[in-house]
């Protein structure tokens, strides 16, 4: 049992299209944390990047109608020393600045370089989880099944070849999806029915990103699994997501109430078994730690198929990560003292082998 008061930094916001996720994930995250245990600590970055004080970030926050931090412009943290001061106080930090900038391993290598244990994956497995690109490639070394996809970028998606053209309709087919290759919540995804609707979806995508991914589009049940560790992960059950919309777009992940969330997942036991040792697998493959959510789509003739590994998921008690474990018996509090208690092995343990690297032989 550690000791009491520990100061614990919660980061939100951050200038993605996911602000407003974060700053939802944020204040459930300080609002449940344990405070016989926590002194938790808010750290606020607008939407335009300006690093805001603890207390700043507090009146914010007590606005509870606001649903974002503000629109205030920012240099970056180094102009704000005040709030560097007050990071390099904190015992433990939990980033959950969602998308760009914050998942990314960009705030990942912050914490790195400022010796501050914090939840979540390291640098690179976090900008592998956020570069759908970089992901599949570890994917397909790993062999984890994906659908096939062609990622483009610079001229060739300013301007796509007749190859590549030829490409999409041969072998990825119609329809097929379109999203850029970093970000979150579908922003920017498109479902393409032919190829006279691809230029504007790859406009689209590229207005959130310069790369950019089409997809073949899978069938069958949209599944979820959560996995939880460093060394030795665990995997949850597995959720399925019941939406009326045409794909799990951003409008129904957080404002149709139509959209349902089944757990367990309607599907056979040996699939959702398969499910779950794929997560682990897609875990280890990127070298995730902490905590990651797994998505995949699992036909009933057995195929199941990746679309991504999420290593900062949605952390509001109603987001599929936290309802999970849940399910599992671990309740919102214990699961955010858990994260705390693997970020403090992870860095420990980081610690101990610069210390064994730097011994005389």
């Amino acid at each position: 049992m550690r000791s009491t008061n520990e100061l614990l930094g919660v980061v939100i916001g951050g200038e993605s299209t996911e602000h407003a996720v974060s700053v939802s994930s944020g204040r459930s995250v300080i609002r449940e944390a344990d405070s016989s245990r926590f002194k938790v600590i808010p750290f606020g970055v607008t939407q335009n990047g300006a690093w805001l004080t603890p207390d700043e970030t507090a009146r914010r926050l007590d606005d509870s109608s606001a649903i974002d931090l503000g629109t205030d412009s920012g240099n970056g943290l180094l102009a704000h020393p005040e709030v560097l001061q007050a990071l390099s106080d904190m015992d433990v930090i939990f980033p959950i600045i969602h998308g760009n900038l914050g998942e990314d391993g960009t705030l990942q290598g912050l914490f790195e370089l400022a010796k501050i244990p914090y939840v979540g994956s390291g640098v690179s497995a976090s900008a592998a989880g956020m570069d759908k690109a970089l992901m599949r490639a570890v994917f397909a070394a790993a062999e984890i099944p994906q659908p096939p996809y062609l990622v483009l970028s610079g001229i060739e998606l300013a301007t796509p070849s007749s190859d590549t053209m030829n490409y999409v309709e041969t072998l990825l087919g119609y329809p097929c999806f379109v999203k850029p290759c970093n970000g979150g919540s579908s922003v920017g995804v498109s479902k393409v029915l032919s190829q006279a609707d691809l230029g504007d979806a790859l406009s689209t995508a590229a207005h959130h990103d310069r790369k950019v991914m089409i997809e073949q589009a899978m069938n069958g049940h949209e599944v979820e699994c959560a996995v939880l560790g460093n060394d030795e992960p665990t995997a949850s059950g597995v959720a399925e997501i019941h939406s009326q919309s045409d794909f799990y777009t951003y409008e129904a992940k957080y404002q149709d109430d139509a959209t349902q969330t089944i757990v367990p997942a309607e599907i056979p036991d040996a699939i959702a078994e398969h499910v779950r040792q794929l997560s682990l697998r897609a875990y280890r493959a990127i070298d995730a730690a902490g905590m990651a959510r797994v998505d995949f789509f699992a036909r009933d003739d057995g195929l199941v198929q990746i679309i991504e590994i999420n290593t900062l998921p949605g952390f509001t008690p109603i987001s599929q990560f936290p309802r999970l474990w849940q399910e599992a018996g671990i309740s919102y509090p214990e699961l955010i003292s858990h994260l705390v208690d693997l970020a403090f092995e992870r860095h420990a343990n980081q610690n101990k082998q610069k210390l064994e690297r730097r011994a005389p032989r």
